[in-house]
């Protein structure tokens, strides 16, 4: 009987992110959109002591590129911002799968409905603005309010384009400097009609099969967070996704439980049960990063533990701020905490952490310093200082 080893497991979810070692090839605005639509999902977030995480993913995948392009795929029409796995930048081809997520975001989620109806002076308000001005930003809205507390201190109108964004009646245009710019749902998507809007049915399912395909071969118990499905959802799509012959079995050596995998890799799979497993690119990775967002299957598939420490109180951190996980040779052999000073054009390296039994050799550290070298230079921080490293003269081999 065909069947995978650990390593081919890791392998596989390895080239479904598009994170295997490939031919060198100049990066493009194309190539943003097709890995976008490889994962499916790029996860926004604000942190920026290094590049804020949705450009970070991109350049774990595609090396040197240019942010703006990620902007600009926004801006075209060629994504969409919406909840997903969390706040995501989503392939526009999936809009109709969003839909019916909205309407039910709209009226019943966190008290949003609740809010509209107590303040619809102040959302037909925003309405109508956005209408007679075209696009806009919150701050483009006075704050004559000056109250504190409560909806995170935000103004009303603030509050009033979030409410309208999560029931789909506005969606995010561009960004400028990061903040969303707000427009008419009907102004971005002119020919939009909720007849093409899937079932819920139709949802489940194919959100499990984008799942199957992203992570190359997965347990069932992995599925249900890449799109924060339910569980009993999942399961009742997986079956049906069975059924229909959309998806296969193979037995992974060690789980208790199947694997499963989207056709679409079945050659991939085959050839990996062979022993011709796809092999990683040097790199690191993002915190929101799909190889890592869910801790639990990396702590299963890579024996990392993996936990970010942001919101941890400085004296009690144990690796630091806003640790890179470092991808090497379909390993997680450790991570780094870096912070990139850009007006004076460094990137510190703060801590460099390996886990226990990564091998030290030359190729890695090798491997591991051009990486870091070739991180800094996209941030236009080409100065690399490394203070200290869990290896001893690990951290004078790895700077300038």
């Amino acid at each position: 009987m065909t069947k995978l080893t650990q390593a081919a497991a890791r392998g596989l979810l390895v080239a479904a992110q598009g994170l295997q070692q490939q031919k060198p090839r100049k990066a493009t605005e194309k190539s943003v959109r097709e890995i976008i639509r490889q994962m499916h999902v790029l996860q926004i977030d604000t942190i920026s002591v290094v590049a804020r995480s949705p450009y970070l993913v991109l350049w774990s995948r595609l090396g040197h590129y240019e942010p703006r392009w990620l902007d600009n795929l926004l801006e075209k029409g060629a994504l969409f911002e919406y909840w997903s796995h969390a706040a995501c930048f989503l392939p526009i081809e999936d809009f109709a799968y969003y839909w019916l997520g909205m309407m039910e975001r709209g009226s019943t989620d966190n008290g949003w409905r609740k809010w509209l109806q107590d303040n619809q002076e102040v959302a037909e308000r925003v309405m109508d603005y956005v209408r007679e001005n075209g696009d806009v930003r919150s701050s483009d809205f006075e704050n004559t309010k000056g109250l504190k507390g409560g909806w995170w201190n935000h103004k009303d109108e603030k509050i009033a384009l979030e409410a309208l964004f999560n029931g789909g009646q506005l969606m995010i245009r561009k960004r400028h400097n990061f903040q969303r710019v707000y427009d008419l749902r009907e102004r971005i998507l002119p020919d939009w009609d909720v007849a093409q809007a899937a079932t819920k049915e139709q949802i489940h399912e194919q959100f499990v099969l984008n799942t199957i395909k992203a992570l190359g071969v997965t347990k069932a118990d992995w599925i249900a967070d890449y799109f924060r499905l339910k569980k009993a959802d999942t399961m009742k799509a997986l079956k049906i996704l069975e059924q229909e012959d959309k998806v296969g079995r193979i037995e992974v050596e060690g789980w208790s439980t199947p694997g499963y995998f989207h056709f679409d890799n079945e050659a991939m799979v085959m050839a990996a049960a062979k022993g011709k497993i796809p092999q990683s690119k040097t790199t690191l990775l993002s915190p929101f990063d799909p190889i890592v967002w869910d801790r639990k299957r990396a702590s299963e598939l890579f024996n990392f533990d993996y936990k970010i420490e942001v919101y941890t109180p400085e004296p009690k951190r144990k690796y630091g701020y806003f640790t890179l996980p470092i991808l090497y040779k379909n390993q997680l052999i450790g991570r780094l905490d870096p912070k990139a000073h850009r007006k004076e054009g460094i990137f510190e390296v703060r801590a460099l952490h390996l886990e226990a039994g990564a091998e030290v050799d030359d190729a890695m550290v090798a491997s591991l310093k051009e990486t870091i070298k070739a991180c800094a230079e996209w941030h236009k921080t080409p100065q690399v200082i490394v203070r200290t490293a869990s290896v001893p003269g690990l951290a004078e081999q790895l700077a300038d």
